[in-house]
């Protein structure tokens, strides 16, 4: 299995040994040693996947590298952060998603309301096995706890990722910025509930469902 380290917040070094990983196509920024380089449509799951992504409107193009040696990565001086599954399933926005370890598997997975509200569709991307996972973020990202005992709200546009078992759904809401009276239109929040963990970023998407 490849070794996944960051070099600074920004950059992603794997180490491979005849090891594969499948990253965002275009994030390469260097290389050394054997690699090969081979575009996948659809996340490499196949003529399903890609259908599956086409109809959700759930974008991902990625490539697979192979070899022996150090491939480094990044994504517009994003941060990156390293997720470890355990058998456990990631949730993550298709365009926070940089690298995975090539047996960790990628699908798609409902998310109603939520997914409108951000103009990504009304699916997110999963990962699941065991292994790691690069997602990047803008600005250094949050992890928040999420207990059966205090359930978590988050602004759909700083959300990234999530797992664990946890249940999410989308309501709305009066966020601190259209109590101030900063606010264009109905306020939308995220609500997890559940055992698990949320990934936040420090700065928000533009939605398409008023000021958030």
């Amino acid at each position: 299995m490849a070794t996944f380290r960051l070099q600074g917040s920004r950059v992603l070094a794997v180490d491979m040994t005849g090891d594969a990983v499948k990253a965002k196509n275009g994030s390469m920024v260097a290389y050394d040693g054997q690699m090969e380089f081979k575009k996948m449509t659809g996340g490499g799951e196949g003529i399903r996947g890609m259908v599956t992504r086409r109809v959700t409107g759930e974008q991902m193009t990625v490539m697979e590298v192979k070899g022996h040696g150090t491939c480094w990565f990044a994504d517009r001086a994003t941060e990156i952060n390293l997720v470890r599954l355990r058998g456990d399933k990631l949730h993550v926005e298709a365009s926070n998603l940089l690298c995975t370890d090539a047996g960790l598997r990628t699908g798609t997975s409902f998310t109603g309301l939520r997914g409108a509200t951000q103009g990504n569709g009304l699916f997110t991307t999963t990962v699941e096995g065991t292994g790691q996972a690069a997602i990047v973020s803008d600005g250094p990202a949050v992890v928040l706890r999420v207990s059966r005992e205090y359930p978590l709200m988050v602004d759909p546009g700083a959300y990234i990722a999530h797992q664990g078992d946890v249940h999410q759904s989308f309501q709305s809401g009066v966020t601190f910025r259209t109590f101030m009276g900063e606010g264009g239109g109905e306020a939308f929040q995220i609500r997890f509930e559940g055992d698990g963990l949320v990934y936040v970023q420090p700065s928000e998407r533009t939605t398409i469902a008023g000021d958030v």
